[in-house]
Formats: C-alpha cells, structure tokens, sequence
C-alpha cells in the first residue's frame, strides 16, 4: 500500500516537522513535567515509526538514504571538531575492556540462546543469528557480510532482520531512560566516576566562558564544513573502496567484508574531524558546533525510526524471545565486565550501544549521559565495526557447532 507522503522532500520536511514539534514541546510548561520522565529523542525514533506504520510516511524513501549519507556525517563532524579529543581519550582503557566483554557476551550468548529454543525454530536459523551477531557488534555492514558468509536463505535473513531492528531500537529507548540515572550501579560497583565529571565539568566551564551568540556567518560556516566534510568523505570512499577492496580481498575475505564504502567514509570523516579538532576551528564550538551538530543527528533519527516495521514484529514470536536472551546475556557481560573494571555504568551503556547500535545511535547515549562523551561513543562504534566480521564469524562458528 502506497503511503500518504511520497515525494523524497516531502518525506522530509514531515520527519524535520515531527523532529522540532517534539523538541518544541520540551520547553513548554506543559511538556516539561512528561519529558523529565520520557526522553525526547524517544518520541524522535517513535513517532516516524507509528507514521509509517499507519501509511502516512513510507518505509523506504530516497530522504532516508540521503540522511544516512550527508546528514548523519554532517552531525558527526561537528561533534567530533568541537571536542577535547585527548581528555576524551582519557577515558579510552575502560571504555574498550567494558566493551569487549559486551562483545565476548554477544559472541557467547548467540549459541547459549540458540540451545534454549533451537527445538521450536527452523534447522537454518542459526544463519540468521549468525548475521544478527555481525550486526550486534558492528553495524549493518558487518550483517551483510556474516548473512553472505553462512549463505543465510533470504526468508532467514528476512526474519533475523525484523529481531534485530526490534530489539536494538527498543534496547535504545532503555538506555537513554536510564541516562537519567547515570549513577546506576556506580556504588555498588565502587566505581570511579571523577575522571568523566571532571570532563564534563571541564567541558562545561570552558563552553561557559568562551561561548557567545552565533551569528548567521557561524551557521553559514558549519553548514558548510559539515556538508563539505560529509561530501569530501563520501568521494574519498567512493575512490579509495574499489581501489583498496580487491586488494584487501586478496588478503583475507573478512577483513574486505568489513571495509565497506561507508566504513571508508566515517574512518576518514573522524580522522579529520580530529584533526580539525586541534586546529582554530575548534573555535566553532564557541557558537554552538556541537548543538548544531546533535539538531543533525536527531533529525537523523527520524529516518531510523520511519524504517522500523512495527507491524511484523510478531511474526517469528519465538525468533523475537532469542533475541531478548542474547540481549540478556549481553548485558550481564557487560555488567560483569564493569564489576571488574570498576568502570562507571556510563560506559556499560556505551559499551552496550557501541556494540548493538553503531555510529549513530552510540553518540547518542553517551551525549545523554555527559553532553561532552559523544565522541566516546562514536570512537567505540568504529571499533566495533573493525572487530565485528571476525567476531561475528566465531559466533557463526558455534552457532553452526551447536545446531541440530
């Protein structure tokens, strides 16, 4: 069925509408009290979905790839050209043990669940977990890959598709309501939380003393450099990925599933992004660069949002339950993880998200957490995607070990 909306910009203008009606609503009285409790970028991911769903807007348009390839960038450039990258960085050892121990549960969960349901599934279902396992440790690429790499039967792939959207997109909701308890856990666990409140107290009082009212020149310029970074990136991936590709195929088939051509464009897209940190234009942050930049990636989300397809959720019932053991799993891993780190529970949920969500969703959580840890998160996601085929091929190799 056609939906209501159908032309690309008109798909648009109704997600960047929805987008500033939600945020409009934050700073009014009566919406003040609901958004204490629910979290903004929530009903941003939400209500695009209720849209497509009821056939207003629909699940596949040429707005959301244009997003994903110039806004999304444009959003994380921004964030990453105002940031303190070596204070950032400061926080590098924890944030990749946690993670890696959400990796280790991802890897471990996927046959352990399979075990416990594998009786009321079909014999091939291992291969759509094995695709989910590329996706939960690092993004979509990494699902393609692992859904090639067991020669997973579309139906399968299909099915492990509609899990893995459902329960990554609700695992999202959960933890930006946590952010508003950024202390769970932490004295339970003795963790030390003074390294990251001294930088998001540092980030604060420097953002509070140099900044000032930006000037339509200010937004002229980070539209701009954004847009001319997002463009810049994506010509340099589109050249350097089938240089680069056959070559790196050469050397190992799994290391060339894991290099895509969006891989290439926000591995150079960071490497500028920090590079530019460390020059004047970090000044950009005195007029607002990283709020420019968060507008950005929020309107993105719409876009993930109106691709969720609520109405199948149902579909595979028992394939769903999988996915919330292994989510359980997950997180006990990462629980654990942190209990043996002392790490504060910011970078479990970071952890957790660099693994399941990716560059766009992880930035997200750790700005929810402290509004200066988005490149934490974006840092992380490139990790995951790096380890994410090699890890995912492990998990497809027990999973395949265990099945009936």
């Amino acid at each position: 069925m056609d939906s209501v909306l159908q032309a690309p910009m008109t798909v648009f203008t109704f997600l960047a509408g929805v987008c500033a009606a939600i945020y409009w609503s934050t700073q009014q009285p009566w919406g003040k009290r609901f958004f204490e409790i629910v979290p903004p970028v929530l009903l941003v991911c939400y209500i695009p979905a209720i849209c497509t769903n009821l056939g207003l807007i629909p699940a596949r348009s040429e707005a959301y790839e244009w997003m994903r390839d110039y806004l999304l960038p444009m959003s994380l450039f921004l964030l990453i050209v105002g940031a303190d990258v070596p204070s950032v960085l400061k926080v590098g050892k924890k944030a990749i043990i946690v993670m890696l121990f959400g990796t280790l549960g991802v890897v471990i969960g996927a046959p352990v669940s399979l075990l416990l349901f594998q009786d009321w599934l079909p014999p091939d279902i291992w291969k759509g977990m094995a695709a989910i396992s590329g996706s939960w440790i690092g993004g979509g690429a990494n699902f393609a890959a692992l859904k090639e790499s067991v020669d997973a039967p579309d139906g399968i792939a299909g099915a492990a598709i509609i899990v893995d959207a459902t329960i990554t997109f609700t695992w999202l909701g959960v933890m930006l309501y946590l952010a508003k308890f950024p202390n769970l856990l932490d004295r339970f666990y003795a963790s030390d939380t003074r390294t990251l409140e001294e930088l998001d107290r540092r980030f604060s009082d420097f953002k509070e003393a140099t900044q000032r009212m930006p000037t339509m020149v200010d937004f002229i310029i980070m539209v701009a450099l954004g847009l001319g970074a997002a463009v810049f990136c994506g010509k340099f991936a589109e050249t350097v990925h089938p240089v680069l590709h056959p070559m790196i195929e050469s050397f190992s088939m799994s290391m060339a599933s894991v290099f895509s051509q969006f891989t290439w464009l926000i591995l150079m897209l960071t490497t500028l992004g920090i590079a530019a940190s460390f020059t004047p234009l970090r000044k950009m942050e005195q007029a607002g660069s990283s709020t420019f930049g968060f507008a950005a990636l929020y309107l993105f989300f719409t876009s993930l949002g109106a691709q969720a397809d609520l109405a199948r959720i149902l579909d595979m019932p028992i394939f769903l339950l999988v996915g919330i053991v292994w989510l359980f799993i997950h997180v006990c891993f990462l629980l654990l993880g942190a209990w043996l780190t002392k790490a504060p529970f910011f970078l479990v949920a970071v952890g957790s998200e660099a693994n399941l969500g990716g560059y766009a969703t992880a930035p997200v959580v750790a700005s929810a957490f402290y509004r200066s840890m988005a490149p934490v998160g974006l840092l992380l996601s490139i990790f995951g995607g790096v380890i994410g085929t090699y890890c995912g091929l492990l998990a497809a190799f027990l999973l395949r070990t265990v099945a009936n």
